[in-house]
């Protein structure tokens, strides 16, 4: 079974999934990595292919990994909106569903300049993740099997959270255990 992170860029998907990974002795694969090696920048696909194009490299990347057994992924922001990524993540995973607030996003990704959803001036970056906040938050929360709330902790105590919720993903690993 795989654990699968999700929620909005910023939430802590790929520093909680590589924490997870080693804690747990667990493969860990981000998703966006995957692409990124493949196919090169993001913000380059988005902008000479499309958002439309990138979500279908998604889907082939979830494709992949969910054929895999015992692995920590961590998704990009926009992958789980499309059903048929949550519905075969979920035929082999548990999906949990790192919610983070307004603020705490925005204090994250502001140092970021390479993110093709935020594009723009930067004074509208509260405005752009308020609005995907508000549409992404309720088919994360319906997707999801576990929420944990990350905000004004620790990547570690945001670790070991999703770890002692999901307790049944890693039943059949012990935490010294390699694969």
């Amino acid at each position: 079974m795989n654990l699968i992170l999700c929620g909005m860029m910023g939430a802590g998907k790929t520093t909680l999934g590589v924490k997870i990974a080693d804690k747990t002795g667990r493969r860990w694969y981000d998703t966006d990595g995957m692409i990124v090696d493949r196919h090169g920048r993001i913000s380059d696909i988005f902008e000479y292919y499309g958002e439309e194009h990138f979500r279908r490299l998604e889907s082939n990347v979830v494709r992949e990994l969910s054929q895999k057994d015992d692995l920590i992924l961590s998704t990009g922001g926009g992958l789980v909106l499309r059903p048929e990524n949550s519905e075969l993540l979920k035929k082999n995973g548990k999906i949990v569903f790192l919610r983070a607030s307004l603020e705490t996003l925005i204090g994250r990704l502001k140092i970021y300049e390479d993110r093709p959803l935020l594009q723009g001036d930067s004074s509208i970056l509260a405005a752009k993740l308020s609005e995907l906040l508000k549409e992404r938050t309720p088919i994360y929360e319906s997707v999801s099997d576990y929420i944990v709330d990350v905000d004004g902790k620790t990547a570690e105590e945001n670790a070991e959270a999703v770890i002692s919720i999901a307790k049944e993903c890693f039943a059949s690993l012990q935490p010294t255990e390699r694969r």
